[in-house]
């Protein structure tokens, strides 16, 4: 069955009034502020500006932000008694000002293949899953991060998606989930030059939509790109999104990280079903939004991840049509077997449809791995996170 075409709105069309709207909208779910009931500050999560500016209310000149963002990010150092070069009676000082925090763990779950999930929780008592998944073959791996407690996208196929949107995690929370991994692998001092990071990727693919929590979102991954601290590079940093077009773009001219498409279907009528998000954002227009992306290239190509469903968008006609669509754009296909949770309605596709699929979009010269499922016996896979986490009444 072919898609119907629909006219895409014109990119101006879809930019600064959308983008008010979605930052309004998203905004309600704000998280706390950063700050203990004893009122000392949280310091994880500040831009650089900020940290010059909480130093200087106590007096401090600014080469003393430079000193802490290095213990902080590049040291990993949580107790201001550990930074040797701020003599005590300062450390005494930013101690009573102060916090260097960590979300807590509140289980660490490792799987059979060496996949780890953690439950973090936060300050509020809300939590969410963050899981690292170890390269087979070398010392790396990547850390799948949550933006979001809950999610507000509902998509079919997904665990998270069945669990209401609580909040938006902040920006601490957002890289003190990366932080608390490392923490756990022993991992700090930042590896630099030859030596081996563990943990040497970050995937937004976690729990939430980066792109309706974009702000808090940029924040952390701007952190944690900076190069006198965890420095990891943007080459090594890929959201994925959904389709919240207005927000690709200005994803992709402020931060320019790697790109992820959760497209899993070809044609709208059964794209509304499984993302609904599609009813707002068609394919036509998600396409648009990938054709302009800046920073896709043949060197770094948009993934697009796409689940398998025993029925549903596994045809031979599906991966023809999921060729035409892409034609022309630097891009990959992740094929993603489903991986089954407790009440879902959906199979996962046999082998054979799969491997049928992955040939023919090959054969049109596109990349097509079929992704190994990894901690599928502590639900770590993809599509399988969620947690208990639940409003607690309405927001303001």
């Amino acid at each position: 069955m072919s898609s119907v075409q629909i006219k895409p709105r014109d990119a101006d069309d879809l930019t600064t009034a959308e983008r008010v709207r979605i930052l309004a909208k998203t905004a309600r779910f704000d998280p706390p502020a950063a700050k203990l009931a004893d009122g000392r500050r949280e310091l994880v999560g500040l831009s650089r500006e900020e940290l010059l500016a909480e130093l200087a209310a106590i007096g401090q000149k600014p080469f003393r932000a430079k000193q802490i963002w290095h213990w902080i990010y590049h040291q990993g150092v949580t107790e201001f008694s550990r930074m040797s070069s701020i003599a005590r009676p300062l450390q005494e000082e930013l101690a009573k000002q102060f916090v260097i925090g960590r979300p807590e763990a509140a289980l660490v779950q490792t799987s059979a293949d060496e996949t780890r999930k953690f439950l973090f929780r936060f300050r509020d008592g809300q939590e969410a899953e963050t899981v690292y998944i170890p390269d087979r073959q070398e010392d790396r791996g990547a850390v799948c991060i949550s933006s979001q407690v809950g999610c507000t996208l509902s998509c079919r196929f997904c665990h998270t998606g069945t669990q209401t949107l609580v909040r938006n995690l902040g920006a601490a929370e957002i890289v003190g989930q990366f932080m608390a991994a490392r923490d756990s692998y022993n991992e700090w001092p930042s590896p630099k030059g030859e030596t081996p990071r563990l943990l040497s990727t970050i995937v937004l693919m976690g729990m939430g939509e980066p792109l309706y929590n974009y702000a808090n979102v940029a924040k952390a991954m701007t952190i944690v790109m900076d190069n006198e601290g965890i420095a990891l590079s943007r080459r090594r940093i890929t959201l994925s999104t959904s389709g919240v077009v207005p927000m690709m773009d200005r994803c992709g001219s402020e931060l320019g990280v790697n790109l992820a498409v959760s497209l899993h279907a070809v044609r709208d009528d059964l794209r509304d079903e499984l993302v609904p998000l599609n009813r707002k954002y068609p394919i036509a227009e998600l396409m648009a939004a990938c054709r302009r992306y800046p920073a896709a290239s043949n060197a770094r190509r948009i993934t697009f991840e796409y689940v398998m469903l025993k029925g549903i968008n596994d045809t031979p006609e599906d991966a023809r049509a999921l060729v035409r669509l892409i034609a022309g754009i630097p891009a990959k296909v992740n094929l993603i077997p489903f991986n089954p949770w407790p009440g879902s309605a959906y199979e996962t596709s046999t082998r054979a449809a799969i491997d049928a699929f992955a040939q023919i979009v090959m054969d049109a010269g596109f990349s097509s791995p079929v992704r190994s499922p990894r901690g599928r016996d502590i639900l770590a896979a993809c599509g399988q996170l969620r947690t208990e986490s639940r409003k607690e009444g309405p927001r303001a």
